[in-house]
């Protein structure tokens, strides 16, 4: 076997070994939530899966990939190494995937995107070849969060009434009962020295307060009051599957059914 022949068929093994051990899973949804695509093998155009730029999160459970925004490879490409991609949107290949293929291990590539996560964090996503089916919903129920307290400030009219002023009332009562001392006589004189004081207060205060009139003016109030949530946290919702009832909270309201795990009747989403 001449040199040339051998690097042709150790590249074709390479190229089998990768694709046996490689897999990759695509999902509708960002978060691995959504319907699912797998594939273990080369896909030239996914226009014949169903699943044409419609893929937006990606678990790449074995192997190395290089997935592209045309058919048959072409187009924008990028590497995905093993691991788990919750958004395309970063890549600008969000609903853009339409082929995919597994490459041969290397160190690095010049396409190749940001590190994936090691694994998926949601639990509810869809396995690879898992078989799901819909089973309807018993309840729904939407759990609102605790009240909230609004506030807000308001301009308040505001009426003040004149103020007395101790000042001018004790001058006016010393002004005025001096005067009156002096227009009395005897006993006549006291009285007239304390209706003198009396007025004399009365006359001071409504000098003084000729400065203080009083009257209206704005402020600003702050006021606040407690509002019920109306928007929901999450959707408390129960289904039955096989005699058993299953109890999950939603992120969004549900339909009729729920998608689940045939065999486990995990919810999965």
């Amino acid at each position: 076997m001449n040199k040339t022949l051998k690097i042709a068929v150790a590249a074709a093994a390479a190229a089998m070994a990768a694709q046996a051990y490689a897999q990759i899973t695509f999902y509708e949804g960002e978060g691995w939530r959504g319907r699912a695509f797998t594939a273990d093998h080369p896909v030239r155009d996914f226009a014949r899966t169903g699943f044409n730029d419609r893929a937006s999160s990606v678990i790449v459970d074995r192997g190395q990939w290089e997935v592209c925004d045309d058919a048959n490879f072409n187009g924008r490409c990028v590497v995905l190494r093993r691991g788990s991609y919750e958004s395309l949107r970063g890549m600008g290949l969000d609903n853009r995937i339409s082929s995919v293929r597994p490459i041969g291990y290397r160190a690095r590539y010049d396409n190749e995107a940001p590190p994936p996560l090691a694994e998926p964090t949601y639990e509810y996503r869809r396995r690879p070849r898992e078989r799901i089916v819909n089973v309807p919903v018993d309840s729904v129920h939407a759990v609102v969060g605790p009240p909230e307290q609004r506030c807000w400030v308001e301009r308040q009219q505001v009426n003040e009434p004149p103020r007395v002023n101790p000042g001018g009332v004790i001058a006016g009562a010393l002004i005025g009962g001096i005067l009156g001392h002096q227009i009395g006589g005897g006993t006549g004189r006291d009285v007239a020295t304390a209706g003198g004081a009396i007025a004399g207060a009365a006359i001071g205060n409504n000098v003084a307060n000729q400065n203080n009139p009083g009257g209206s003016y704005a402020r600003d109030v702050r006021r606040c009051e407690n509002v019920s949530n109306a928007t929901p946290q999450y959707w408390d919702v129960t289904y039955n599957y096989r005699g058993v009832q299953h109890r999950v909270q939603m992120s969004s309201a549900p339909g009729d059914t729920i998608a689940v795990n045939s065999q486990t009747g995990e919810p999965r989403m």
